[in-house]
Order: structure tokens, then sequence, then C-alpha cells
């Protein structure tokens, strides 16, 4: 990096506690959960964020989005949600001039910097595969034609792990794709009483913006900078290799799991890693980074068997004896 990349960068990296202190003027506690969308934003994933309903999963979003001062689009996953509610569809329009009839592309809520996929779990996988191109490719295809999406781009998508009547499970290749599963608990009572208090009057915070789009992409493209030694990443290979029970060492894997995490886990967790390094104003990735991320990383990613359910064995249980 040349001298003046570093002064301007090292600007950037100063922005990101004042970024933080700003979402914190809406959303009390929850700081884990805001840092790892953060940290998905900063590494250019996605990820899936699981709660109980009235945990202010929607409001964390949007006050996220406008304190970066981005475009924002909610979607809420329905049972008769089209592809189409997504990505867009042609409309028939006539030249008033001409008066020839031609088809215009309509484009959908997933033309925007950060959507909210609410519930994704309440609609048909049909539907769900329309989000797969957009997460892995930052394109939609429509009619041949290909449609770029704005960069930064981030899919958040939200769902309830209590009513799973009339759900669809999203299938492990549409979850892969997800960099971090994020698990938001319920507010300390400080947090709570503080909730009661700021949410109950006449009071509305205003946000201020404090970095734009091409602010987040150059942190992007920092991230991917950031040094991380060879010794660390020895270690995130043999942790992630550690899940699979065909090459694991550890017998409580090859007893709990079925199978375990795929090497696009290994790629996201150096990235986040990076990342997370970033959002702690450092330039070089620790090992605490690595162990704070094995979490929401190799969650979604390991498959438990019939015994680990009946000995209620979760998969955040196996990462904890990994990590050991």
């Amino acid at each position: 990096m040349e001298t003046k990349d570093l002064t301007y960068f090292k600007t950037l990296v100063a922005k990101l506690p004042l970024l933080k202190k700003e979402i914190a003027k809406v959303i009390v506690g929850q700081q884990e959960a805001i840092d790892e969308i953060l940290i998905s934003l900063l590494a250019g994933g996605h990820c899936l964020l699981e709660g109980v309903p009235g945990l202010a999963k929607t409001l964390m979003v949007k006050t996220i989005s406008e304190a970066l001062e981005m475009s924002f689009k909610r979607v809420q996953f329905t049972p008769d949600l089209m592809p189409g509610d997504i990505v867009g569809t042609e409309i028939l329009e006539e030249d008033h001039e001409t008066g020839k009839k031609f088809f215009k592309f309509n484009k959908g809520p997933i033309f925007a910097n950060i959507v909210l996929a609410d519930e994704i779990n309440r609609t048909p996988p049909k539907t769900q595969a329309a989000l797969l191109e957009a997460m892995q490719e930052y394109k939609v295809t429509y009619a041949g034609t290909n449609y770029d999406l704005p960069k930064p781009f981030l899919i958040i998508a939200t769902q309830n792990p209590i009513e799973q009547a009339g759900t669809y499970p999203l299938p492990e290749a549409q979850l892969d794709r997800f960099l971090l599963y994020i698990k938001l608990g319920y507010p300390s009572e400080t947090e709570e009483l503080q909730v009661l208090k700021s949410t109950t009057g006449v009071g509305k915070k205003d946000l201020k913006n404090i970095m734009s789009d091409e602010e987040i992409l150059a942190l992007q493209q920092l991230t991917r900078q950031v040094h991380i030694s060879e010794e660390l990443i020895v270690k995130i290979n043999q942790i992630v290799r550690s899940t699979r029970p065909a090459s694991t060492t550890a017998a409580f894997v090859k007893q709990w799991c079925d199978w375990g995490a795929g090497p696009r886990a290994g790629q996201a967790l150096v990235l986040c890693a990076k990342a997370r390094a970033v959002l702690n104003e450092r330039f070089s990735v620790l090992p605490e980074d690595i162990h704070t991320l094995a979490f929401p990383i190799l969650r979604h990613r390991i498959a438990l068997n019939f015994r680990a359910d009946a000995e209620g064995i979760t998969t955040d249980d196996v990462i904890k004896e990994i990590l050991k």
C-alpha cells in the first residue's frame, strides 16, 4: 500500500467506531450481532439472522443501512411469493411516438445495497432459489439478459426458530452460501430496561450518515489486504477439516456428525477474521478473531446425526469441542 492509500484507509477505519456508536443510538445491546453483520459486509458476504420475534431484527438492519447511506429494501417471504416478486418482471409498454409495443424489465426489490429477506423459510424452495444467483454472482438474469446488482450488496435473511409449521427449511447448498449464521439472544435486564425507556416516548433518533457506499467498497478492498500469518491459515484449515467425520481424529465428531464443513468454510473464516481485524482497527489477524468467528461460520455447515439430536447436542457444542 502507498503512503497516501494508507492514510486514506486509516481515516476510513477510524470511522468504524463512529458507525457502531451511531447504530447504538437506536439499537440497544446486540453488539455481537451488529459486529457480525458489519463483518459480513466488509468481507463481501451475506448473513442469516435467527431470533425469536420482537428482537428488533428488521430495525437493526434498517438502522445499519441508514447509518451507511445505502439503499434498503425489505421483502416479506410468504408461501405465495414468486421469484418475479424478488428479482423483477417484464411489463408491456407502448412507445407514445411510434405506437410500437415493447417489453421493459421492471427491477424488483433485490436491486438495493442491503436486502432484508424476512422469514426466508416461509417461502417454497423455488422462490428461495431466486436469491442464489444474486448472492453468488451479484447479478440477475432475466429473459437471457444480465442485470448487475448495486455494489456493495448484502442480503440479510431472517428466520424464526420457534414456529416451524408451514416452513420450508433452507437446503444445505443455500445455507452454505451464507457467510455467517448469526443467532440473536434476549437482551440483558439492563438493556431491556433501556429499551422500555427509549422506545415508549415521543422522541425519535435522527441518524447521521457515517459512511458512503464507495467507502464501504474501499474497506472491502482493504479487508483482503489484511495480514494473516501462515500459522493461522494452517490452524483454520485444521479446524475446518476437524469437522469432517471422514478426516477428523476427534471421536466426538465421528460420533455426532453426518458430515462437516466444505472448503468454502475455510475461505469464509480467513476473510471474516480479516474483516474482524479491520472492525477492531487492526491490520493483522489474531487467534481470537478465528475463535470468535468459528461459531457463526461453522454452525450451519455441520450436519448432526440422530444420536446427537437425541443427546441434545448442538453444532455449537461440536465447535466448542473442536476449538479446545
